[in-house]
């Protein structure tokens, strides 16, 4: 090849390349344009709500929800709620249980760990001692409950506790949510 053979195919070469750049800049698009979208509002999370509210149950809160904002979709607290036993400020999270204490109840005690933390006294496993403690169980009624307990067997529901001599309707909605079967 002659030099000046390969200085024509150079030439051609780049004004190919150059034609084909300047057409990508300066044509249409093709296809559909990439639409950039904010991401979704955080979806409300639901927790329950139970002892000393207007409204106990299972309550929406937003995602950066408090403890407050939950006691607050439940109604707010009832005269009298303990809400010192509480950190209001805490955040709350999917399934979480808040007990609103009564004062003299106590969301933890020492010798039932966990599960006083979380609120519930299993009918199934507590002593007497344990169910005095509760409101509006004294000695005789808490004993009245591990009486049922021993001759009827395991409580296969907490609205069996309305089988047991004492127990009625009130006495039993300050319980439900204090109690718990496994």
């Amino acid at each position: 090849m002659t030099p000046q053979g390969g200085r024509f195919l150079y030439g051609l070469f780049v004004g190919l390349l150059t034609s084909g750049l300047l057409y990508l800049l300066v044509s249409e698009p093709r296809g559909a344009p990439i639409e950039l979208l904010p991401p979704p509002p955080p979806s409300p999370i639901r927790v329950h709500v139970a002892g000393a509210v207007r409204q106990p149950g299972v309550v929406q809160v937003g995602a950066d929800g408090i403890v407050a904002d939950a006691i607050d979709a439940a109604g707010g607290a009832l005269p009298g709620a303990d809400l010192d036993a509480l950190n209001l400020a805490a955040p709350v999270e999917p399934g979480q249980r808040i007990l609103v204490p009564l004062p003299g109840t106590s969301v933890a005690s020492d010798e039932a760990g966990a599960e006083a933390a979380a609120g519930m006294l299993d009918l199934n496993t507590a002593t007497a001692a344990e169910l005095d403690r509760l409101p509006g169980i004294g000695p005789t009624l808490a004993g009245a409950i591990v009486q049922y307990r021993d001759q009827n067997g395991p409580f296969r529901s907490v609205e069996e506790l309305l089988n047991v001599p004492g127990i009625g309707p009130t006495r039993f909605a300050q319980l439900r949510p204090l109690v718990r079967v496994e």
